[in-house]
């Protein structure tokens, strides 16, 4: 694995996080860091990934402005 690049290297040590101890464990700096490694990764050979991509997309957001909102209302 020593010919991959620092962002995709990046992007799978914060996904291996995500899947062992889910997003609530992220950061709000990491959350926000990911959203666009995620969305520069090409899954269009591969509609069920395409699809994962999305959803994950979607629950990263979520979980962004969850965080956001309680630190405005604190």
């Amino acid at each position: 694995m020593s010919d991959v690049a620092p962002d995709d290297k990046r992007r799978i040590e914060l996904l291996e996080i995500i899947s062992k101890k889910g997003l609530k464990t992220l950061s709000l700096e990491d959350l926000k860091e990911l959203i666009p490694l995620i969305e520069k990764k090409d899954y269009s050979h591969n509609k069920k990934a395409q699809k994962s991509k999305m959803k994950l997309l979607a629950q990263i957001n979520a979980r962004v402005y969850d965080i956001e909102e309680k630190t405005w209302f604190r």
